[in-house]
């Protein structure tokens, strides 16, 4: 492996906020405001949850009969969730690609994929896609099990997506939600040597919250675990609401979006119950410290003992055997860390403030575009004086 010329420092972004549920234009759009936001807060890396475009179909758990043969709402919701997924390539793609290009960084983006034609165009898969800053697809990862009733309208995907990929920010990988919970996944990606781990997820609860923690912890690496944010009023209106839910703005996935070191602590998050967009500045020297008492591919591995194969996608007959160590060269420099507050968008709405101390705004109108909610931490001036200086002037 050539030696990296990745930077130790960089500054990685999770995008926590609702997309136009089952609206893909409208979606795309936002993405693109999004995206724009996180990279005037310098982000290097923008991760977005899983299935964000056209958002989680939370609808699987909350809703009534969607299992049922032969339901008319469920066959309809599908062919609209059909029309409104992405194919690779496509106009939608080729607008993520120049979004990457224009900021120079490496977006990470869930989606629903589909076949635009031809075999498998009646199939939808849980998908990842990664691009570099200079545009490239860098790589598609179609989730392995789709878990539960997801294999309702969701297809297995193959292992061809198990790939680590290089980019300024360091070596990338990523897996969707309870892909965390395969342990073989998981080390196929130890192996392959991640710098940072993108963790997709519907929304960060409790055990997701400890599967992220435990993967960073288990990789020595960074994990940036991006959550989607959805409510009561985001469900298709075709179905019947089989939870005791409240009002329209009852959270049905509530974010718990987080960046997490190679120890397992915290970094910056987890945020809930708000739309942020979760940054922290991180210092990649802190994986070779965590690696002195534990590397799963390493040292703290028994290959004497045991014997693990990558058998690579389930296209591929030939059988890989996996390297024993990854390498993973990172300049020294001082380590820095810091949650940076988000730009506030329209000040539409009546300012609010969670339990958690982090700044929001009411939702906006139906008709309205969605305002840009804020995370703010009182760290952002003592870890970083430049940006707290520009923040007050703009104040």
């Amino acid at each position: 492996m050539p030696p990296s010329t990745t930077s130790s420092i960089a500054v990685v972004a999770a995008v926590q906020a609702a997309p136009y549920y089952m609206n893909l234009e409208r979606s795309l759009a936002r993405a693109l405001e999004l995206i724009d936001e996180a990279a005037r807060r310098r982000a290097q890396l923008v991760v977005f949850p899983e299935s964000w475009l056209p958002g989680y179909p939370a609808w699987l758990d909350i809703c009534r009969d969607v299992a049922v043969w032969d339901h008319q709402p469920t066959k309809r919701i599908y062919a609209q969730l059909m029309e409104n997924s992405v194919s690779v390539p496509s106009r939608e793609t080729e607008a993520l690609s120049e979004a990457a290009r224009k900021h120079n960084l490496t977006l990470v983006m869930g989606l629903h994929e589909r076949a635009p034609e031809g075999a498998g165009r009646g199939t939808l898969y849980n998908s990842i896609l990664t691009f570099g800053p200079t545009g490239e697809l860098l790589n598609i990862h179609r989730k392995l099990v789709p878990t539960f009733n997801e294999r309702l309208i969701w297809a297995q995907g193959d292992g061809s997506g198990l790939r680590v990929v290089e980019t300024p920010a360091g070596r990338v990988g990523g897996l969707i939600c309870w892909e965390h919970w395969m342990p073989l996944v998981r080390q196929t990606l130890h192996v392959a040597g991640e710098d940072i781990h993108v963790a997709l997820w519907p929304s960060v609860k409790e055990m997701y919250q400890i599967a992220s923690r435990h993967y960073a912890f288990e990789g020595r690496c960074f994990v940036v675990a991006a959550g989607g944010i959805m409510r009561r009023t985001d469900l298709p209106r075709e179905f019947e609401i089989a939870a005791n839910l409240g009002d329209d703005n009852e959270f049905i996935l509530n974010g718990g979006s987080c960046v997490i070191g190679p120890d397992g602590q915290y970094v910056a998050g987890p945020a809930f119950c708000s739309e942020v967009i979760i940054l922290a500045r991180i210092n990649l020297e802190r994986i070779r410290e965590e690696s002195l008492t534990m590397d799963v591919t390493g040292h703290f591995n028994r290959q004497d003992v045991f014997d693990f194969r990558y058998k690579g996608s389930a296209w591929q007959k030939a059988e890989i055997e996996v390297p024993s160590q990854a390498e993973i060269e990172i300049p020294n420099q001082p380590m820095t860390e810091v949650i940076m507050p988000s730009k506030l968008a329209a000040q539409s709405g009546a300012e609010i403030m969670s339990p958690n101390g982090t700044e929001v705004l009411a939702p906006p109108g139906a008709d309205a575009a969605p305002a840009l909610r804020v995370v703010s931490s009182a760290r952002s001036a003592s870890f970083d004086p430049e940006i707290h200086e520009l923040e007050k002037k703009k104040r």
